[in-house]
């Protein structure tokens, strides 16, 4: 369903604001017990540099090699919020189409920098066929996987929107809670206008850090570099990114998106014996379910008197107030939650 329909939606609410003192945290897609040990002595020890500028040169190397690509097709951000902002700020689309429901920010950003948003809204089981993208789109942003529901879509399915013309974003912030990252587009330099953004927060725990990068064709790097304000991403962020980005980090990585993955099926289990609750999407595979809870909008308030603090559904663009997003935890948090979502219901 395509909409140009004036925003309802508050699409600067984050899953930050529904956490607090004395609640459960299933608000926030962070990976618990992160960062680890090894991490935050790197981190702790690039304290020592930062009376020198940041130097960006070493990262981009790392990155580039993690990925088999050039060092010139990567630019690191303080997030991947920030690579929407200079998307918007760089790019002068004539017809900009976000797919959703998906993360706020690409639209929040497109918007604030004056540029009309089409909508590419998904129902169903919240898949995405080529052709629901309008064929005029100049600029199509989509999640994979997609926030909040947790679809993961075929890699062929999104380099089919590629083509000459058209920037494709593809946000991969959580593309490393996947094993093995089987659709991820990261590598690929044959896509014409594509852009990959990745996220370093998630698995790592380093949202307060504020780090990810962008992997484009060396053209688009230089407009995102041209919209960038000078030295954006601290040195600590950039020690973050050269020690996540190794073989080693990489299969630590890999091996907690193995547990998440067993952790998840644990809940989904569990969830699809509940009456009244409805998983959307297609087969989950990140680090979040997207849940539906039919005819009742009071459940995310009733679970947080309870103690639980679960991310609303209604400021995701073609979701409401009946769906929730719940971060996968561990099994025995997990089952504390199935047991209170049950007295709820």
């Amino acid at each position: 369903m395509t909409s140009l329909l004036p925003d309802q939606h508050d699409l600067a609410h984050h899953g930050d604001a529904e956490v607090g003192p004395g609640l459960v945290d299933l608000a926030v897609n962070v990976r618990a017990d992160t960062p680890p040990a090894w991490l935050t002595e790197r981190l702790a020890a690039s304290l020592a540099e930062l009376a020198a500028y940041p130097d960006a040169g070493p990262a981009r190397v790392a990155v580039a090699a993690a990925h088999g690509r050039d060092p010139a097709e990567v630019w690191p951000v303080a997030g991947v919020a920030e690579a929407f902002v200079l998307l918007a700020r760089a790019l002068r689309p004539r017809r900009a189409v976000v797919v959703h429901p998906q993360f706020t920010e690409p639209e929040a950003a497109l918007r604030a920098a004056g540029h009309a948003v089409e909508r590419v809204v998904l129902d169903g089981d919240l898949t995405l066929d080529p052709g629901d993208v309008p064929e005029e789109a100049d600029l199509v942003v989509v999640g994979n996987p997609t926030n909040p529901t947790s679809v993961l879509h075929p890699a062929a399915t999104l380099a089919a929107l590629a083509r000459p013309g058209r920037v494709l974003v593809v946000d991969e912030a959580f593309a490393d809670t996947v094993p093995g990252e089987p659709e991820s587009l990261a590598a690929r330099t044959d896509l014409p206008g594509l852009v990959v953004l990745r996220s370093l927060t998630k698995t790592w725990g380093l949202a307060g850090l504020r780090v990810g990068y962008v992997l484009a064709a060396p053209d688009l790097v230089g407009l995102l570099a041209a919209a960038a304000p000078p030295w954006s991403v601290s040195t600590p962020a950039l020690v973050a990114m050269q020690a996540c980005t190794t073989t080693a980090a990489r299969a630590e990585a890999d091996r907690a998106a193995v547990a998440l993955r067993a952790d998840r099926e644990h809940l989904l289990a569990a969830l699809r014996e509940l009456p009244g609750v409805q998983v959307r999407g297609a087969d989950p595979a990140s680090s979040f379910l997207l849940l539906r809870v039919p005819g009742r909008t009071d459940v995310r308030a009733a679970l947080r008197e309870r103690g639980w603090a679960v991310r609303r559904g209604d400021t995701f663009p073609g979701l409401d107030g009946e769906h929730l997003r719940v971060a996968v935890r561990d099994r025995t948090t997990m089952d504390a939650f199935v047991e209170v979502l049950q007295e709820v219901l």
